[in-house]
């Protein structure tokens, strides 16, 4: 029997230790075989990706890696590009594809369904030439290189034009992401402005635009007016009900008639369903979602599961009927434990277990030492807050070793200082190489050069 993950990340990777631990005879003997299929060979823990973007975590503590983990399962790195459930067949894209290598058909017993989200844009003038995102942990250290090298331009330049786009930074999106990643990034630019003899934190400007009236809604509407009063005290411009309109030629115009020249457009605006589930004969709600059953299910066919933000799943713990749970790590994680007990009840014909949970609140950090939270019904701010936020996910992030090693960097960066490098060159490593043997570099898409 082989049992198929689509995704390696929390749902993916929790779901498959799960069955790991529970299936171990089987998976010994040869009688099951678990396979995940996921682009990336480590599963990201997203929550840090704004604190390894500001230099509190090394970028390979993030990331847990897939085959380390997952000893006893299969890891295959690529991409389902297609699924037919009735033929129990999916269609990969794998690395050797890529080299000139043909598609591959996999045939599976049981599906799990988990790819995730992908960032949601819209067709914005110059978003796709000018916008980063901030989803992946490759993205989450290119802009802190970025952030860096704006400041070394603006350092050394002598035009006034120049130097005022790359001390601007405009982050689109007032969610967990967006906040997070501002918060983390100008407390680490104005740490690290005082290393410049001239460029000062008052010379920076750093914009947050978001089209609804409040941000963070899930830290509950007095958090997010908190949130709002501290970020403009530390001069960072918050713009509700206002929408990015355009950032052709490196200018940000918003809707509300500001116009921003900036080399930085970071675009958080949510995110939406996985192409791979509209490749599938499986049903979909009106969001894209996958229809699943409280026990993780996917609705009306046999065999197929799924979880996360590919799934809508039925909220038992709500008041009113139809709701769905969140599409967040809290859920994710928490369905991943019930989906694989569920995988196994259901090979051994035991009744199946409805997942329930009652979303216990958020936590988020503004910087450090600064935050904002409410968990269960209590709320906190400032320190006590971000202190909430560093024991919460060091408790939540993958495995032991992760722990340990993300508690003694953040020892380590409470007794020394900030390391403030920027290393740019690690996104083309070939560039002087291929300058010296007559060749042209390559451009930054990010135009940070």
């Amino acid at each position: 029997m082989r049992i198929l993950i689509v995704g390696g990340g929390y749902v993916g990777l929790y779901t498959a230790l799960r069955l790991q631990k529970q299936l171990k005879q089987q998976l010994t003997r040869g009688d099951i075989e678990i396979v995940i299929v996921s682009p990336d060979p480590y599963m990201t823990y997203q929550p840090f990706l704004p604190e390894a973007a500001a230099g509190s975590i090394s970028p390979r503590h993030v990331v847990v890696p897939l085959r380390r983990v997952l000893d006893q399962c299969k890891v295959v790195i690529g991409e389902a590009t297609a699924i037919n459930h009735a033929k129990r067949t999916a269609t990969l894209t794998t690395l050797a594809t890529e080299e000139g290598g043909e598609t591959e058909q996999l045939t599976y017993d049981e599906l799990v369904l988990a790819p995730g989200s992908i960032s949601r844009t819209l067709p914005i003038p110059g978003l796709a030439d000018h916008g980063i995102g901030f989803k992946s942990v490759e993205e989450a250290i290119g802009l802190r290189n970025h952030v860096i090298e704006q400041m070394d331009i603006a350092s050394s330049t002598r035009d006034p034009a120049i130097r005022d786009a790359a001390l601007t930074f405009v982050f689109v999106g007032g969610g967990f992401a967006g906040v997070e990643a501002l918060g983390e990034l100008e407390d680490m630019a104005r740490y690290t402005a005082r290393y410049y003899h001239n460029v000062k934190p008052e010379d920076m400007k750093w914009i947050l635009v978001e089209a609804s009236d409040r941000i963070l809604p899930e830290v509950g509407e007095e958090m997010g007016r908190y949130t709002v009063t501290e970020l403009r005290r530390r001069n960072i411009d918050v713009r509700l009900h206002t929408r990015l309109e355009s950032c052709v030629d490196r200018v940000a115009v918003l809707s509300d008639g500001a116009r921003f020249p900036t080399r930085t457009v970071v675009w958080t605006a949510g995110v939406k369903p996985h192409p791979i589930l509209a490749a599938t004969d499986l049903p979909l709600n009106e969001r894209g979602r996958l229809k699943c059953t409280p026990e993780l299910t996917v609705e009306g066919v046999t065999h197929a599961w799924a979880a996360g933000d590919a799934a809508a799943v039925p909220d038992v713990t709500a008041s009113e009927p139809g709701r769905v749970t969140a599409p967040n790590a809290q859920h994710a994680v928490r369905q991943a434990t019930t989906l694989g007990d569920n995988i196994v009840r259901s090979l051994r014909g035991e009744p199946l277990e409805t997942y329930s949970h009652a979303y216990v609140g958020s936590v988020a950090s503004l910087g450090l030492h600064k935050g904002v939270a409410h968990v269960y019904g209590r709320k906190l701010k400032g320190y006590p807050a971000w202190f909430m936020h560093r024991v919460y996910h060091l408790s939540r992030v993958p495995t032991f070793n992760r722990k340990a090693r993300v508690l003694a960097e953040w020892i380590l960066s409470g007794l020394f200082k900030r390391e403030i490098v920027s290393l740019g060159s690690l996104e083309h490593p070939r560039a002087e190489f291929e300058l010296a043997a007559g060749g042209k570099p390559p451009e930054d898409p990010k135009g940070s050069s």
